[in-house]
């Protein structure tokens, strides 16, 4: 939500200077300058990027609204998953998560963590790690591959943000051209009353004022914090690919963990005595 926070900022701080030297609101008001902006600026985005590409930024956005499934719980609730996970194979042998990963996010396993199983495409890699694991791969061959799957997801990802960048630093270029059209429409309306002219000249500088704002005041910094939280979803999958990779290797699952959580960020690192105490919520689970 804090994107969405700082455009209100952006806005009502704009609007708030405007207002206190002495202009009115209603004369930003133009609904056909921000079609004429806006429809070359979407119109444009779909000309330069495959569809695909557009599906992205559309779950980029999404994602981004609600904040994202990046945060200190979700890492908590993957640390206590993959230590589950360990100490089952530990038990019976990595072959004893064959069922569990099988049914996926319906698993009985995996519903105990919903910041995992309610997410699609985190639930994917997870299972997809874990399967690459039991079948098998040692730790350098594992971490390549999944290195390579991390890989093509920033590629990915890197291209949505793109999208939005390209989007945001045409937007100046859109306004001047919506402003051109209003001055074309002012000279027809030369000979008129000189209120009128004042309008339409108005209107033909918002349109210059919108593609600034919209392009430094929205779209560029939505671009950039799309791009941090792809940042941070990588940042996730590398940690729950050290945890396989670790114990796959021949780790402890209480080792590995500790490993782990010393890699991650310190805003959503546990910290050992907050660890520990996981790893007894889910020693006490059997």
């Amino acid at each position: 939500m804090l994107p969405v926070v700082g455009i209100i900022i952006v806005i009502v701080s704009v609007l708030t200077g405007f207002s206190m030297a002495g202009g009115h609101i209603h004369s930003l008001i133009h609904p056909s300058e921000l079609v004429t902006i806006g429809g070359a600026a979407l119109g444009a985005m779909v000309c330069s990027s495959p569809p695909k590409v557009l599906k992205d930024v559309m779950h980029g956005l999404i994602s981004l609204l609600k904040g994202g499934n990046v945060g200190k719980q979700t890492y908590n609730e993957s640390f206590k998953l993959l230590y589950e996970l360990f100490r089952i194979a530990r038990r019976d042998g990595m072959l004893s998560w064959e069922s569990i990963l099988a049914e996926g996010h319906g698993s009985a396993t995996f519903q105990k963590y919903p910041k995992i199983a309610n997410d699609h495409h985190l639930c994917e890699f997870v299972t997809g790690a874990l399967q690459g694991a039991m079948e098998g791969n040692d730790g350098p061959s594992l971490r390549a591959l999944l290195d390579t799957e991390i890989h093509v997801f920033e590629h990915e990802h890197h291209d949505a943000v793109a999208a939005l960048t390209r989007t945001a630093d045409g937007l100046p270029g859109f306004g001047i051209v919506a402003a051109v059209l209003g001055i074309v429409v002012t000279m027809g309306a030369i000979g008129g009353p000189v209120e009128e002219i004042g309008h339409k000249v108005g209107a033909a500088l918002v349109g210059t004022f919108l593609g600034i704002l919209l392009s430094y005041g929205m779209i560029g910094p939505v671009a950039g914090a799309m791009d941090g939280l792809g940042h941070a979803e990588v940042a996730l999958r590398k940690t729950i690919v050290s945890a396989i990779v670790g114990f796959a290797g021949g780790g402890s699952p209480r080792a590995v963990m500790d490993n782990v959580r010393r890699g991650c960020g310190t805003a959503v690192r546990p910290s050992s005595k907050e660890l520990d105490d996981m790893l007894k919520e889910v020693d006490a689970q059997k």
